[in-house]
């Protein structure tokens, strides 16, 4: 049976299988209220377990488990570092494009016990009591938004009243950056004879090189020529100017869809040409030696590239190696077939066949022999300086005048395409990509870059409205890759201001929003219905969009609108239990209590004659459902709803450390302190990771650490012992204990990993002076003076068993007094608590994702505020590659102490 939609004027949205009844009657909504316990307590919105065992669905018999999916039990070939499954979006957005998203999966808990907060999530597992702590806090957080949004509407509509007369009237604006950019403008003078910030943009019909004419166009500083040669001075001057362009000060342009006027590159470097193997070097079929055609023989060196410890599960994939194999023997074919030794033809028809170790032992060899491991000092810096040759001409563009470095200029070479998860396409040939299929997007007036000698772009383009330099589509899953600027470019900074301040933009409109989807969780219009219901989750628990997917040629990953009746399961009164494959094939499997009436909505959405297969909200689409916040505020989507939530939470939690005492201690325990807040915004938005292969070792190195200080305090304790007994008196013999964690067996293995460690500096010291004398053509010191300064670990070793059989330490160092060994312990202690610190925070942070989080979820400009008014070096929190990144968010608010999000 199919419900029909003829009481609904409006097309279905998902017209295959079983579709819901168009509206809703008095009858049934009364039905499903029989049917569905009163919820007690609070914790709607909140992930309140992690589902490790069936649970009851309401709508099954009572004595039926819910069926478990063969594509989330069975074992999912992935790898984290391919990123071919997720092609760069079109400037002209496909749907799939806009619905996109870059965050991570909600979170269940933190398996860190050092907040109250994270316990009452963690305690809640088992007994669905409410979450009383967060759930008060997620309240407080969500009034405050709700006050805030009618305040700033309140002042905005006072604004509109009462016109602008100057600029000072001006600095009271509230909009992004307003206090900042008033005060430029004030010293400036009139806004209209606002500063170049020192940019002369020019426009170029030279036809020389960018190297060569890079200084004609690049800024220069005012009232001084540049030099045909540049020196380090020159150079380091010339990015002092370019960094002192602020475009985020800048006046916004009429048409915000030109993104440049002139625009110059040099194109995209290409993947070095194939170096056939020697002739010695064969594949083997069915035990007898073959010769491959030249493109076969290049496709068995990306199988055996595969054989790698970090690879190689991929080839225990089935459908990996089905692509394979269906690859390489059509390529064969192709090509004129494999021969043996008689030039006979081979018919090559099994991969089990195929013995490929001699092309994988000349491959490791190669590898290895390029990593320069035996090569000299200058060897290696004349290797560097050879390979920067080759890539100066694509490093920078000049884009408007200004030099711009750019992000990926290297074309892929060919290799075999793994893609995210269990994608069907994994194990394809990702064939090499010749100029002949690359579109160049340039500046009319620019010299148009040159292609490898015989050959010819596909097309040149000068379209202004684009972003990226060049573009061409890949076999696999005929994707559109693109050269885009750098992260730290002006470009991609813009991009992520935009994000920002569209996230910052919806403060003013969230209540309102909430409000009417709240309205409509109980429309009568079923699409209404399920629309509210998806905007809930979407808020609430942090879930993504979804989009349409071509199942047959994309891995089988959903979002909230394309749930299926199979992804979740209800347990009355309120608990949802959602168990599906997200984003990247990670699986989603969590428990969440929500909102009673959108616990009875869900169950409507799986009424029967529904089973699985069928769509839960078939009456919508992401693309409707973005179409339908756009109404709300122009350029809004789902997926802002991610980027307001972790922001104006981190914003709120931010707020209120004044008051935390220890935001006075030190900078490690500041440094947590941000992180602890950075947690919370993790739990209440429900953002995850899954924990990271090495943590384990990462705590137990860690641990090592510590332990080995405390080892090293106990022995300087020892020390004083030894100069003055009756300091045991004194200070009660409890300070003179090793502490419990540290036994025989782990000072044993310590003291031979402390020797060890020794042994390998000095040689390592031994084989660098050795390496400086070859390079300066002296005569190397013989292995007799390694074996003296080894002398050294000899003694160290001598001393630990001495100190093993007799228990005691002997005094060290110079002139040593009790004072000396107290303050060196004292130091020891300071060391051992900023280790703690730091093993702390990395536990806690194991499953939470705080650098994606830093990243795409909370605004930078709150880190740096955070940063600057409790006096943490901001490279506590961004490393360099992101402090270039955000730099338009340092310097934004350097002089605003007081700025909010």
């Amino acid at each position: 049976m199919v419900y029909s939609s003829s009481d609904d004027d409006r097309p279905l949205a998902k017209p295959n299988g079983h579709v819901s009844a168009a509206k809703v009657t008095a009858s049934m909504d009364k039905a499903l209220d029989r049917s569905v316990p009163k919820a007690t307590g609070g914790g709607e919105g909140f992930i309140v377990r992690r589902n490790n065992s069936d649970a009851m669905d309401v709508d099954s018999p009572l004595n039926n488990k819910r069926k478990s999916r063969t594509s989330i039990t069975k074992i999912h070939y992935k790898d984290d570092s391919d990123s071919d499954g997720a092609p760069l979006a079109k400037r002209q957005k496909s749907k799939k494009a806009l619905e996109s998203d870059s965050d991570d999966e909600p979170i269940s808990k933190s398996k860190s016990n050092k907040s109250s907060a994270q316990k009452a999530a963690i305690d809640s597992s088992d007994d669905d009591m409410p979450l009383n702590h967060l759930t008060k806090k997620k309240a407080a957080i969500e009034n405050a938004a709700a006050r805030e949004a009618q305040a700033i509407r309140a002042k905005e509509a006072k604004k509109k009243a009462t016109p602008r007369k100057s600029i000072k009237d001006e600095s009271d604006d509230d909009t992004p950056l307003a206090k900042s950019s008033a005060k430029k403008r004030q010293s400036n003078g009139v806004a209209a004879k606002r500063k170049s910030n020192g940019v002369k943009k020019e426009e170029s019909d030279s036809d020389a090189p960018i190297s060569k004419k890079a200084k004609a166009v690049t800024p220069a500083k005012k009232g001084k020529t540049t030099p045909a040669k540049e020196t380090k001075k020159d150079i380091k001057d010339e990015q002092e100017e370019e960094e002192e362009y602020e475009w985020w000060n800048a006046p916004k342009p009429e048409d915000d869809s030109i993104k440049w006027q002139t625009l110059e590159h040099n194109g995209v470097m290409f993947a070095p040409a194939y170096e056939p193997l020697p002739k010695h070097v064969k594949l083997k079929y069915d035990g007898q030696d073959v010769t491959l055609p030249l493109e076969a023989e290049e496709v068995s060196t990306f199988w055996v590239a595969m054989m790698t410890p970090a690879s190689s599960h991929h080839l225990d994939n089935p459908k990996f190696r089905e692509n394979f194999f269906k690859d390489f023997a059509e390529i064969i074919k192709k090509a004129g077939g494999a021969k043996n030794s008689a030039g006979e033809k081979v018919p090559i028809k099994s991969l089990e066949k195929c013995d490929f170790s001699r092309i994988y032992d000349h491959w490791l060899a190669k590898t290895e022999a390029k990593k320069n491991k035996n090569l000299s000092k200058a060897e290696k810096e004349a290797a560097k300086a050879e390979k920067d040759k080759l890539e100066a001409p694509y490093l920078y563009c000049l884009w408007d005048g200004r030099k711009q470095k750019v992000g990926n200029f290297r074309v892929e070479p060919p290799s075999l395409f793994r893609g995210r998860g269990e994608h069907p396409k994994t194990g394809r040939v990702k064939t090499r990509v010749w100029p002949e299929q690359i579109t160049i997007n340039i500046g009319k007036k620019a010299k148009i870059p040159e292609p490898p000698k015989g050959h010819k772009w596909k097309a040149v383009q000068h379209d202004q409205k684009a972003t990226w330099l060049a573009m061409w589509q890949e076999n696999i899953n005929g994707a559109y890759k693109y050269v885009m600027l750098g992260a730290a470019s002006d470009v991609k900074g813009q991009s992520d201001y935009k994000k920002f301040e569209k996230a910052r933009e919806l403060k003013k409109h969230i209540d309102k929003i909430r409000r009417e989807y709240t309205k409509e969780l109980k429309s009568e219009i079923m699409a209404d219905r399920q629309r509210a219901t998806a905007m809930y989750l979407i808020d609430k628990l942090a879930l993504r969009a979804g989009n349409e997917k071509d199942t047959d040629n994309e891995a089988d990953t959903v979002g909230c609108c394309s749930l299926k009746y199979e992804h979740i399961t209800l347990e009355p009164p309120n608990n949802v239990t959602f168990d599906f494959l997200g984003k990247d094939s990670i699986r989603y499997n969590e428990t969440a209590k929500v909102d009673a009436q959108v616990f009875k909505n869900l169950k409507l959405f799986k009424k029967a004659p529904k089973t699985d297969g069928d769509d839960l909200f078939d009456r919508l689409t992401t693309s409707q459902l973005n179409k339908h916040l756009n109404s709300y505020m122009q350029g809004l989507t789902a997926k802002v709803f991610r980027t307001y939530n972790a922001s104006f939470t981190m914003s709120r939690l931010l707020r209120d450390l004044e008051k935390d005492p220890r935001s006075k201690g030190s900078i490690a325990e500041k440094v947590k302190l941000y992180n602890d807040c950075n947690r919370e915004v993790a739990i209440l938005c429900n953002h995850k990771r899954t924990v990271g292969a090495g943590h384990e070792q990462q705590m137990q190195k860690l641990g090592d650490r510590i332990k080995g200080l405390r080892y090293q305090q106990w022995r300087t304790k020892m020390m004083m012992l030894d100069i003055d007994p009756s300091q045991k008196k004194k200070k009660g013999a409890a300070y003179f204990q090793i502490d419990e964690d540290i036994d025989k067996e782990w000072i044993l293995e310590h003291q031979q990993f402390l020797a060890e460690e020794q042994r390998t500096k000095i040689t390592k010291k031994f084989e660098k002076e050795n390496e400086k004398r070859k390079a300066d053509k002296e005569k190397p010191m013989p292995e007799k003076e390694l074996k003296e300064r080894l002398q050294v670990v000899k003694e160290l070793e001598a001393k630990f068993k001495k100190e093993n059989k007799s228990n005691k330490v002997e005094a060290e160092g110079r002139g040593p007094t009790v004072e000396k060994f107290v303050t060196a312990v004292e130091k020891l202690d300071d060391r051992i608590k900023v280790l703690e610190t730091q093993a702390e925070d990395r536990d806690g942070n194991k499953e939470v994702a705080l650098g994606t989080s830093k990243i795409n979820y909370i605004d930078p400009r709150l880190t740096v505020v955070f940063s600057k008014k409790f006096d943490v070096p901001i490279e506590k929190f961004f490393s360099k590659t992101l402090r270039d990144k955000f730099r338009w968010a340092i310097k934004s608010v350097e002089d605003a102490d007081d700025w909010e999000f």
